[in-house]
């Protein structure tokens, strides 16, 4: 059974920037974080799924990774109701409180 987890915040390390990639997912009520990198190796074989929830709907959101053309690293992004949705970056930014698991 793939366990899943609530993400809140996030990780970007110049958070204004939107064409910046996000390169830690975490909790905040539950202190932790992982890279990218970790969570796409997670969703990938299948032994931890991630989720937002909407602000404005209440709804779970889904994360899954994103493969571009063969040039760019593959990126985490959040979708519902079959499509792509940018709830994943409307997510506040891990603190020092969460420590980065394996």
């Amino acid at each position: 059974m793939t366990k899943e987890l609530h993400v809140n915040c996030i990780i970007k390390p110049h958070p204004l920037n939107a064409h910046e990639h996000i390169t830690h997912i975490g909790n905040r009520e539950n202190d932790w974080m992982l890279t990218r990198e970790t969570a796409i190796s997670r969703i990938d074989n299948g032994t931890e799924a991630y989720y937002t929830i909407d602000f404005t709907t209440g709804k779970r959101m889904h994360v899954g990774v994103v493969r571009g053309d063969g040039y760019k690293q593959p990126y985490l992004r959040t979708h519902a109701d079959g499509k792509w949705n940018d709830n994943l970056l409307a997510q506040q930014q891990c603190d020092a409180s969460c420590r980065l698991i394996a």
